[in-house]
């Protein structure tokens, strides 16, 4: 099973803790690089980390979140080796595998209920990238 990241700031530390939890059940193996509570944290000291671990292949995919998920993926997208989109619903989520391959999502916690929130990384772990006309534009983003 593969190991996931997971990194937020305040904003996202109760989806995170409730996503972790679901993808605990179904058997992933989580590496939660914090925040550990609601109190105000800022979110690169949390996503950094996360990003840098699927960098580096010690983790294989990550999950962050934030109150818009902007500022994460923006941090995450920093770290070479990194495609982090934004996801806002299933449909992003499941594009965001499909098309651009993406290795992290960022979700804004106050942008979706935990429902929609657990739907987008269900359907984004299950989601195959598809390749042709997709992988030439991988590369020229590397």
């Amino acid at each position: 099973m593969e190991k996931i990241a997971m990194g937020t700031d305040h904003a996202g530390f109760r989806l995170k803790e409730k996503v972790k939890a679901h993808l605990i059940s179904l058997g992933y193996h989580v590496v939660d690089f914090g925040t550990d509570s609601d109190q105000p944290a800022d979110y690169p000291d949390f996503i950094r980390p996360a990003a840098e671990s699927v960098a580096r292949g010690s983790c294989n995919l990550g999950i962050i979140f934030g109150g818009s998920g902007n500022g994460e993926a923006m941090v995450a997208n920093k770290v070479r080796g990194i495609r982090c989109a934004v996801c806002w619903n299933e449909q992003s989520a499941r594009l965001a595998k499909e098309h651009n391959n993406a290795n992290v999502i960022s979700i804004g916690a106050r942008m979706v209920t935990e429902a929609e929130g657990i739907a987008m990384v269900d359907i984004w772990l299950t989601s195959e990238f598809l390749g042709g006309r997709h992988l030439k534009r991988i590369e020229k983003i590397e």
